[in-house]
């Protein structure tokens, strides 16, 4: 069941909200103000956040850019106030839509629901598209193409990654000299093999104390493991 902050300093507001929300199945918290939000947003999670920008001891705006420094839960903010400026600078600041008051409770909740589902289908891509490897301060992240040792980035040629990436996601299997080669460099390649050597050499110096992961095997080639 999802979970919805309600922000506002009015009543009235909050319990329409409330009502609507609870009829489509979500649990309803309360907040009357920016700071009091900010508090409660450190304590809980939450699906979604409803916040009114006009409000005392802090406004929406400023609680949703103080909320951004900590939580990415996507935020709806609701003004009286419709002017093209003030919804640039709620988006600006990391709100997902901006309604104007006096809305439809229906049209809200439609929204709530629209919001909420592109950001469950957001965080599901994320984490489809996310492929890292981790060993104790070695990580590899494929997608962003960064390799680093706690948590110093490492720099490597292109090639470099290119082999070092190829190897670790084979990691435990013996990789013969000329499949490695024809990996990285392609299977036309006409260089002397001895380009494979140097960089394997130049991996085992970038990666310091894990250069023990690079096993040459006489006669075959090398193989990356962590035992």
């Amino acid at each position: 069941m999802s979970k919805i902050l309600v922000v506002d300093d009015e009543f009235r507001i909050r319990q329409i909200i409330k009502k609507y929300a609870e009829f489509e199945g979500f649990t309803v918290k309360e907040a009357v103000d920016g700071m009091q939000a900010i508090e409660v947003c450190r304590e809980e999670e939450f699906d979604l956040i409803i916040m009114d920008v006009m409000m005392p001891e802090l406004d929406g705006f400023s609680a949703c850019r103080e909320i951004r420094k900590f939580s990415q839960t996507p935020i709806i903010m609701l003004s009286a106030r419709g002017e093209e400026y003030d919804k640039i600078h709620g988006f600006e600041l990391g709100s997902d839509d901006y309604v104007v008051k006096p809305f439809s409770p229906k049209e809200l909740m439609m929204r709530v629901n629209a919001v909420i589902k592109r950001s469950t289908f957001a965080s599901r891509q994320e984490e489809t598209k996310k492929d890292v490897f981790t060993f104790e301060d070695l990580v590899v992240d494929f997608t962003a193409r960064i390799v680093t040792i706690n948590g110093k980035r490492i720099e490597m040629t292109p090639k470099e990654y290119e082999l070092f990436f190829f190897m670790v996601k084979n990691k435990g299997i013996a990789l013969k000299r000329e499949l490695l080669i024809s990996e990285v460099w392609g299977y036309d390649f006409f260089g002397d093999e001895r380009t494979l050597d140097t960089h394997i050499k130049l991996l085992r110096k970038s990666l310091g104390k894990y250069s023990k992961c690079i096993v040459t095997l006489r006669g075959v080639g090398y193989r990356f493991e962590t035992i």
